[in-house]
């Protein structure tokens, strides 16, 4: 469900797919080739949730902030995420049952591990990996971590179209 709220209405590009079990309010913008899957929830009641291009917000996740939350290009936010950070840099992959709380900046290129936990307002360097609760940086990304994040994005594109072909039974 796509819904205005007061006078924000989400702006979704045409080629974006978001879930008809999704659930997107207000101040959100998601950008080309970007998909929000089933039970996701993305919230701009308190400030704005930008998501970039070829980005993946996978099933039942939630993406809000007390403040502008920005979601660069070719991201995948994994399945069960909470995300309060404040930006996730391009091509960064944020595994399954994450929780990133309010403030948090991840650079660019990074990896976040399932079921990390970032405290308020960290600040992650570009290329880092990140583990643990509290999450901490363990290391820097290799190349099979990037060929990953660009094979995620791919794949993701790639289903988005599949499920946007079919649309919704009426």
């Amino acid at each position: 469900m796509i819904k205005t709220l007061e006078d924000k209405t989400p702006l979704v590009h045409p080629t974006a797919f978001v879930s008809e079990a999704a659930y997107v309010v207000g101040d959100v913008e998601i950008g080309e080739g970007s998909s929000i899957w089933p039970g996701t929830v993305i919230r701009g009641d308190s400030g704005k949730v930008k998501i970039g291009k070829y980005t993946n917000i996978q099933d039942n996740s939630v993406v809000h902030g007390d403040a502008d939350v920005e979601i660069g290009d070719y991201v995948t936010v994994g399945h069960r995420v909470m995300c309060h950070s404040k930006y996730i840099g391009d091509q960064s992959l944020i595994g399954n049952g994450a929780i990133l709380n309010d403030g948090v900046i991840i650079g660019e290129n990074s990896v976040v591990g399932s079921g990390a936990m970032l405290l308020e307002n960290m600040d992650i360097p570009k290329r880092s990996i990140v583990v643990g609760m509290p999450g901490r940086v363990r290391g820097e990304i290799q190349k099979k971590h990037l060929d990953l994040q660009v094979e995620l994005a791919d794949i993701y594109s790639d289903k988005a179209k599949r499920y946007k072909k079919e649309g919704t039974l009426e």
